[in-house]
């Protein structure tokens, strides 16, 4: 056997040592000075090996957070349909409930007018000795409301005046204006020309309160 020949199964003896027996790599390493360049190499490897595994940990721990955040959008999404559907059955509620008190508010002012005219009648015609009609004539030409409608209005007479009445459950700013139209309409057609014009409501606005005072119009609040 060569010299050469025996240097080359050395060699490839040293190179199988170096990666198959740990401590004869530990030993060679040693002897070269890299030792400690070789354990660090290891624990770098470690903390590498940890440093995937807290990785992992915390992928996993997203994907968790995700998943609860998921469910928690899921349902803050059912909550806000819930309160969708309770606002809109509130609103529903309300609604109907509106309805019922307008309609019942309605009633009670034709109730309320209905009783006010009697009272007004029977005063009027009982102690004061006027004949009280109720006047009701179709505004073909709508002077009083713009457009063609039935006017009515309560009319007091005796030999000297003739009284116009408006009786109703609430006087607003625009209703003292309407009721000179129908004042102008009335002497237009029975060439009567009324003496004075009454409101009897128990509620008057006060914009109403001072169009009356302006245009000469009697307002009574009070029986």
């Amino acid at each position: 056997m060569t010299v050469s020949s025996t240097s080359s199964e050395l060699k490839k003896e040293i190179l199988r040592l170096l990666k198959e027996d740990e401590e004869f790599r530990y030993t060679v390493a040693g002897l070269i000075g890299l030792t400690e360049v070789l354990k660090r190499m290891d624990r770098f490897e470690e903390e590498l090996v940890k440093l995937r595994e807290d990785m992992n940990k915390l992928r996993e721990d997203m994907n968790k957070l995700r998943e609860d955040m998921n469910k928690l959008r899921e349902d803050m999404n059912k909550l806000r349909e819930d309160m969708n559907k309770l606002r809109e059955e509130m609103y529903a509620g309300f609604d109907l409930l509106n309805r019922k008190i307008t309609a019942l508010g309605a009633r009670w002012g034709v109730d309320a007018e209905s009783a006010f005219r009697e009272a007004i009648r029977g005063l009027l015609g009982k102690e004061l000795g006027f004949s009280v009609e109720r006047w009701v004539v179709q505004d073909v030409e709508g002077l009083v409301y713009g457009y063609p409608s039935q006017v009515e209005v309560d009319v007091a007479v005796t030999d000297s005046k003739t009284v116009l009445i408006e009786v109703t459950s609430h006087v607003r700013q625009a209703d003292p204006q309407t009721f000179i139209r129908k004042a102008r309409l009335f002497e237009e057609l029975t060439g009567r020309k009324p003496t004075s014009l009454l409101f009897v409501s128990p509620f008057v606005d006060e914009k109403a309160q001072e169009a009356c005072k302006a245009l000469g119009i009697q307002v009574y609040t009070k029986l």
